[in-house]
């Protein structure tokens, strides 16, 4: 549409340039060479507001970081190697103050002498701000710490999987990074006590999980005099002989003190908050309970969609393509010849032992060997479906055991930007019933390749675009694209097994189901037990998935609907592209008009789709 525009301007202006030569003779050359050389005056003053406000990305994205050093260091950024960042009060409120700041500076560029990239960055920035600026009323309406992740899993995480140690200044900054840990959970267990103070605690089902996930973090020396070493330790030993440092006694010897000091104090701190709430925390489930829970769930319905469906719109979705997948689904019944209604069915893939690898270290083992043989076969195939791929290689990874009860299904961790940690996707391999095979192929595609490890490793590779831009997270977009990669997979030629496309539909009821139980349980009052009842009544997960599954849309209300609207969003942009273009619908093409803007909201995404339509047909 842009191009079109400029295209109109420019013709028009050649046109009345024409039209007034042949009028006016010498008094038209003389006004052409005048509007020369104000284009020329105008062509500058556009290189330089462009040029100006690429250099203020870069700088807002230094300021940004300076306040979180914890992102800093994920992304691969040196000179954050010692800090947490402050979790504070006051920390929470300089957040607040830079995104105020940086819209206000913002605001100060001219528009409309950007160019089209730079004017995508402005929309992208000021909408980001503008987010964060209104998500600060519900800074105290969130579970900072609860069974699907928090600051204290996260600590040993980040010490495990980013801090490095190759020099002995590495080891002194992993040191002070433990001896910050103290101050890092103090503030944390101040937040968890300012929410409670307002009537803000998770449910009471959180707390036991939260509380033995804290205690498991303590086990080992230096906590117990016996026994093998924590994991920190243990973690630090193994680096420091890597690096081969000449004091490694006595650096081993202060982690020791550390860790038995102030580390354990900011851990005690936190366990004993967190016994006190759950002593005398609720069974609500739903943010209904909490001050203004409506408000705040429709706000966050909007932030994870980035629509503004309202919780009704939601919930009729999901129901109706409950049905819609259902049928589907007996449909494969017929193909297997299974004889039974869709509920024995279920029931069938639930409890049959061929559908799941052993619960011993062996099938943990062929489980992952296979999630790798997966994905190697779908990289072999992308390039007949995609023109842009990631540099950043992907590795399949066990979830550790520190943390594998807690955790969900599957997840993926991007790459540092510097290319020196590749993404990783993990399984969830606690319970090998939890994670049948038939789900495999449809849970490696969503996390792995062309998923997430596509979307979110291309968008960090961006080249030419702000570091924003790039590192940018928009739910519906980006679970949308994981859900949609799964059945990509079918239109690939994947799931030639019917039972491991059962899996795939399975995998998508599954996100169905869950615009009908987050709406229900958090707009319609339902409780976790009728929210349970629900996935167990019109899906084939087992149980402790379902259990698993219905706290964490407790915990993380609305998220859960990104899935589901985002897929269908890209399916509706596909079958309009391919309704238009006809023969000349190329699926490289599309992706890249998917991918190559990185992470954005679906309204630009439909404008990005639109774009390159239109630029095929010319």
């Amino acid at each position: 549409m842009i191009q079109k525009i400029n295209k109109f301007k420019y013709t028009a202006a050649v046109i009345a340039l024409a039209a007034g030569l042949s009028a006016c003779g010498e008094k038209a050359e003389q006004k052409g060479a005048q509007s020369s050389g104000d284009k020329a005056v105008e062509q500058t003053q556009q290189q330089s507001e462009n040029k100006r406000i690429a250099q203020f990305f870069e700088d807002s994205f230094k300021r940004q970081m300076a306040l979180s050093p914890i992102a800093a260091m994920r992304l691969g950024i040196k000179g954050y190697e010692s800090d947490w960042g402050d979790f504070s009060v006051a920390g929470e409120a300089a957040d607040l103050a830079l995104a105020k700041t940086l819209l206000a500076e913002l605001k100060e560029f001219k528009y409309q002498s950007l160019n089209q990239q730079n004017q995508l960055n402005y929309d992208l920035f000021k909408m980001t701000m503008e987010r964060s600026i209104d998500r600060y009323q519900w800074r105290d309406h969130d579970y900072p710490i609860n069974q699907m992740f928090g600051t204290h899993s996260f600590i040993p995480t980040h010490m495990l999987n980013v801090m490095r140690i190759k020099t002995a200044e590495d080891a002194e900054n992993y040191l002070k990074k433990l001896s910050g840990v103290e101050k890092l959970l103090a503030d944390v267990t101040a937040g968890l006590k300012r929410r409670a103070s307002k009537g803000v605690m998770p449910p009471k089902f959180v707390f036991p999980m939260v509380i033995q996930s804290t205690e498991n973090i303590l086990k080992g020396q230096p906590f117990t005099t016996e026994g093998a070493d924590n994991l920190l330790l243990a973690d630090f030993k193994k680096k420091i002989a890597k690096a081969k440092l000449d004091n490694s006694d006595d650096l081993i010897a202060r982690a020791v003190e550390i860790l038995s000091g102030p580390y354990k104090r900011g851990y005690d701190g936190l366990l004993a908050e967190l016994k006190a709430q759950a002593s005398v925390a609720t069974t609500d489930d739903g943010v209904w309970k909490l001050p203004d829970g409506d408000a705040y769930y429709k706000a966050n319905l909007a932030m994870h969609t980035t629509t503004d469906l309202t919780a009704d719109e939601v919930h009729n979705i999901g129901l109706k393509h409950v049905e819609r997948i259902h049928n589907e689904m007996k449909d494969i019944m017929k193909k297997v010849g299974f004889k039974g209604s869709l509920k024995e069915f279920f029931e069938y893939t639930r409890t049959d032992a061929k559908f799941y690898y052993p619960n011993t270290d062996e099938g943990r083992q062929a489980y992952l060997k296979e999630a790798t043989a997966m994905i190697d076969r779908m990289q072999a195939k992308a390039p007949e479906y995609f023109d842009l791929m990631p540099k950043a290689k992907l590795e399949v990874r066990k979830v550790e055991a520190f943390r594998e009860k807690a955790a969900g299904k599957a997840f993926y961790q991007g790459p540092s930007l510097d290319g020196s940690r590749p993404g990783y996707y993990y399984a969830n391999l606690y319970d090998m019933a939890a994670m049948p095979i038939y789900q495999m192929e449809a849970l490696a595609y969503h996390e792995g390749v062309p998923g997430h490890h596509f979307q979110i490793a291309i968008a960090q590779e961006l080249p030419d675009v702000p570091m924003f831009r790039r590192l940018s997270r928009f739910t519906a977009y980006s679970e949308g694209w994981g859900l949609y990669t799964e059945e990509l997979g079918k239109d690939m030629g994947f799931y030639t097994d019917p039972y491991s496309d059962f899996g795939r539909l399975a995998m998508e009821l599954w996100r169905a189901c869950r615009l009908v139980v987050d709406t229900g349980m958090h707009q319609k009052r339902w409780t976790r037990e009728q929210a349970i009842d629900y996935l167990m009544e019109n899906t084939p997960n087992p149980k402790s998935d379902v259990v698993k599954a219905i706290e964490r849309y407790i915990v993380m209300p609305g998220q859960a609907t990104a899935y589901m609207i985002g897929k269908l969003k890209i399916m509706e942009l596909r079958t309009m592209a391919m309704k238009e273009l006809g023969d000349q619908f190329d699926w490289r093409g599309f992706h890249r008009a998917v991918l190559e803007n990185g992470i954005i909201p679906l309204s630009m995404l439909e404008e990005n789709v639109k774009n390159w339509i239109e630029t095929v047909k010319k």
